[in-house]
């Protein structure tokens, strides 16, 4: 099976409405700003529009210029009652994410930050290429922080809320992701640092999950299959699943809809906390 033959059977489904869980909460107007990284695509460009359809302004943050105004067009293709600005920026620069922060906070008033952009690369430890650690580490964890520190004056008036998007490789791991492993494990410190210093005024929490139909995902399962003798099917029921007792992979609409929770005042003891959606993957055999 070819990499696009795999995205076109293990995809995403695209969002609609009907797929936005949409909440009640004062706080969610387009007047309130949420940044989110890696908007241009995946998770990332889901949880911005399930923002959106819950009328806040997002600023989305992407070194992707094609896919930021395709996520912004789908949303006013969608009429949705908040909007998506599009914000260029690497990540691995830190007068990057200064200047997305504060072009977020030019605006509107920037109340919740998500750190959602993430890459991968497989190897064993033995062999893992130091540049692909360097750069995972600077995308996945450096780059939260200094968002994080950069938006803290802004959060803290504006009472916000910081959302971490960790994995279930932040609680158990598998083999050759040693730095994916080590940044997600990472992030649920930084989650619980927040939450200790925000001492009540800026929330913190993260959230994992198993497989997620990422396109991301999608395209590495032929070489997933081929490096493990197995057909793409076979990996996606043996690995991919294999551990978890929900048979199907998770949508990116799906952890979407838990960051539109977690910012809500409905999740107002969510501090620190991760939230953990793996289908059984991590507390049960």
């Amino acid at each position: 099976m070819s990499a696009a033959e795999a995205m076109e059977q293990y995809g995403p489904s695209e969002i609609t409405t009907d797929r936005i869980l949409t909440v009640e909460d004062p706080a969610y107007t387009d007047e309130n700003v949420a940044l989110v990284t890696g908007a241009a695509s995946g998770i990332g460009r889901a949880i911005s529009l399930c923002l959106a359809g819950n009328g806040l302004t997002v600023a989305g943050v992407d070194v992707d210029t094609d896919g930021l105004d395709e996520v912004t067009d789908r949303a006013e293709t969608l009429g949705l009652p908040g909007g998506i600005e599009p914000v260029e920026a690497d990540l691995t620069e830190e007068s990057d994410i200064e200047r997305a922060v504060e072009q977020a906070a030019d605006i509107g008033d920037l109340r919740y930050l998500a750190n959602v952009a993430g890459l991968q690369t497989i190897a064993p430890i033995a062999e893992f290429p130091t540049e692909k650690y360097d750069l995972m580490h600077d995308v996945m964890q450096r780059a939260p922080l200094l968002l994080s520190k950069a938006a803290w004056p802004h959060l803290e008036e504006s009472g916000g809320v910081i959302g971490n998007m960790c994995s279930v490789h932040g609680h158990i791991v598998t083999e050759d992701k040693v730095a994916y492993n080590t940044v997600k494990f990472a992030l649920r410190g930084l989650t619980q640092s927040i939450a200790a210093e925000g001492d009540g005024d800026i929330r913190g929490f993260s959230v994992s999950t198993g497989f997620v139909k990422t396109p991301l995902v999608a395209k590495q399962l032929p070489d997933s299959a081929e490096s493990r003798g197995l057909s793409v099917p076979e990996t996606v029921e043996q690995v991919i699943l294999g551990a978890s007792k929900v048979k199907r992979m998770m949508e990116p609409y799906e952890v979407g809809n838990l960051f539109v929770h977690g910012f809500s005042h409905h999740a107002s003891h969510l501090n620190g906390d991760d939230m953990t959606h793996d289908g059984g993957m991590s507390t049960t055999y």
